[in-house]
């Protein structure tokens, strides 16, 4: 995978490129710092990947997301903000932004973001996604959260708060691997086709017994 770096500070995209040259089957291929950079670095580099902060000098993240998508339709764009309010998010993703990433998150969430997006599938960061489901939750129940397992339902619980399956695996002093397993496990029990389903049940959890 080749990555277009956009950010307007110079030791972030530093750090961000060390991160992903350590990642197998990803390349840097260019860095920019404002939306013209941006711009003309994808027309001449054509990455598979933009990772786009959305505070940019001059123009803002929003409307290079939307001229990356009209001009370079097949290619991704995944957001990495400071800003993780619920109207950034939508904003984003209304534009055609395939993730989004809050700048506190984990490393691993990076490289998670990364492979989603080359699998056609969106990432969102958890904190982001606990918000983003919060109002839908109100309306519905946590059915079936009856036929978990006491550690599942713990890790449920943990999911709700946000937390990322590395969080979690530190927490409970168990392997990331073994957190996805009950994860997939969990969607069989609950019947979730989609990451987001289990996500919603596990919100609706904590804050129904939180």
């Amino acid at each position: 995978m080749r990555v277009l770096i956009v950010d307007d500070h110079t030791l972030v995209r530093a750090g961000i490129r060390r991160l992903l040259e350590a990642l197998p089957d990803v390349e840097v291929v260019a860095e920019a710092s404002d939306a013209d950079q941006a711009l003309a670095s994808a027309e001449q580099h054509r990455p598979d990947l933009v990772l786009l902060d959305l505070s940019l000098p001059g123009r803002s993240g929003f409307e290079v997301i939307s001229e990356l998508r009209q001009k370079f339709p097949q290619m991704l764009v995944v957001i990495m903000s400071m800003h993780d309010d619920t109207s950034h998010v939508r904003e984003a993703l209304d534009r055609g932004a395939i993730g989004f990433l809050v700048k506190e998150a984990a490393p691993v969430e990076l490289e998670l973001a990364l492979r989603a997006a080359a699998s056609g599938q969106t990432f969102l960061s958890p904190k982001v996604s606990v918000r983003l489901l919060a109002p839908v939750l109100r309306q519905q129940g946590a059915s079936g959260v009856e036929g978990l397992t006491p550690r599942q339902r713990e890790i449920l619980r943990a999911l709700g708060r946000g937390k990322s399956s590395k969080e979690i695996a530190s927490d409970l002093g168990i392997s990331v691997k073994t957190i996805e397993t009950h994860r997939a496990r969990m969607m069989e029990t609950l019947g979730c086709r989609r990451a987001s389903e289990l996500l919603r049940i596990a919100v609706k959890l904590d804050s129904e017994f939180g």
